[in-house]
């Protein structure tokens, strides 16, 4: 099946997505980087602040952010909202004193939260969900461009016909037949034809049929 994805639409989970790691501390980052083996998810970068986190997010393509708070130069709460306003699916690691007062705003912000010290299962259930939301995300965004092409073809099909009728004095029903029938003998998109249409009216002032 092409471009690695299943029957489903679904990316299947053999295929790992980039993290980045960070933490105030290299101890901190072997861990969380150690956790991530076996995962869907493999290290992709490593940071040791906000700031050069930040700088990350803004220069490369990540699918999460694993934070160990709290970090040199903010506690974390900070950067986790800032990638998760990236569409981003993030996990912060919070000391468990601190848990139940970060965990409801970072629930907010659509950050995932789990205590310190974790044990291995722990981590690897707040990764499984971290995963499972980043698919769901992944899902809607694909749908939501797919919806947001159609409308943009709609749009460019109902301008054509409105050029169609009145340069060409079609019908609306004889300008959406003749884009439809255009666009399958040329075997190309009713959008493509809908560009055509603007593109010749826009290089001359009329004149013979299209065609």
């Amino acid at each position: 099946m092409p471009g690695g994805i299943n029957g489903h639409g679904r990316v299947p989970r053999t295929v790992s997505r980039g993290a980045l790691i960070v933490a105030g501390n290299e101890k901190g980052r072997d861990t969380l980087k150690l956790l991530l083996e076996g995962t869907v998810f493999r290290p992709a970068a490593l940071a040791a602040g906000s700031g050069e986190a930040r700088r990350l997010l803004l220069s490369m393509d990540f699918d999460a952010v694993l934070i160990s708070a709290p970090l040199p130069d903010e506690f974390g709460l900070e950067l986790a909202a800032f990638a998760a306003e990236q569409g981003l699916g993030v996990l912060l690691a919070v000391r468990d004193t601190l848990l139940d007062g970060v965990a409801a705003q970072a629930a907010a912000e659509g950050v995932f939260t789990v205590g310190k010290p974790f044990s291995r299962s722990s981590f690897a259930q707040a990764l499984a969900f971290l995963d499972a939301s980043d698919q769901r995300v992944r899902r809607l965004r694909e749908e939501n461009d797919r919806l947001r092409a159609k409308l943009e073809e709609i749009k460019a099909v109902d301008r054509a016909k409105c050029l169609l009728m009145e340069r060409q004095g079609l019908s609306e029903n004889e300008a959406h037949r003749w884009i439809e029938k255009t666009a399958m003998d040329r075997r190309t998109t009713r959008r493509a034809i809908a560009q055509a249409v603007f593109q010749e009216f826009s290089e001359k002032d009329g004149g013979g049929a299209l065609g």
